[in-house]
């Protein structure tokens, strides 16, 4: 894949991120009870990700929409902390460095945001998703920070911004 880029979510974007999101869980078989494929604004992310201190990005190649992750306050936590949210990739993307330059461009904006600290949840068996976030600087941790709501996910990783 040689032309794509990362840019800001438009409104035009929701229905291809929310396609994207429902095909990588599908594929990977990831629990869909309490866990982001229930979040009432997965289809409507343009809308939710146009709130204070949040944004979401996407990674477009020929028109497709084929990656996207994002950031906002964690939920029900220390406002200091921010969380990487709803980070997903079609198949093609995936080995191509595209989700490290992905990961450092939510993390260079949580810093202008103002974030000391990045959360993430994540699944145990989601081990490419894992093995980044610990080249990133993530580091695990025994419990879950805030309330997000998705209670299916039982790895929990903090990075210092």
């Amino acid at each position: 894949m040689v032309n794509w880029l990362i840019r800001e979510i438009k409104k035009e974007d929701n229905q291809a991120v929310a396609g994207l999101i429902r095909f990588v869980f599908d594929e990977m078989e990831i629990p869909k009870v309490e866990t982001a494929y229930e979040d009432p604004y997965l289809d409507l992310m343009f809308e939710e990700y146009s709130k204070p201190k949040s944004t979401y990005f996407v990674v477009e190649s020929d028109g497709e929409i084929v990656g996207c992750a994002g950031i906002a306050p964690l939920e029900n936590g220390d406002p200091e902390i921010c969380e990487l949210q709803k980070m997903y990739f079609l198949p093609k993307t995936r080995g191509l460095g595209i989700g490290s330059q992905m990961m450092e461009k939510c993390l260079e904006q949580a810093r202008v945001f103002g974030f000391k600290k990045c959360y993430i949840e994540t699944m145990p068996f989601m081990l490419a998703a894992q093995k980044l976030y610990k080249k990133s600087g993530f580091e695990y941790l025994d419990a879950p920070l805030g309330c997000t709501g998705h209670n299916s996910c039982p790895v929990w990783m903090l990075k210092v911004l």
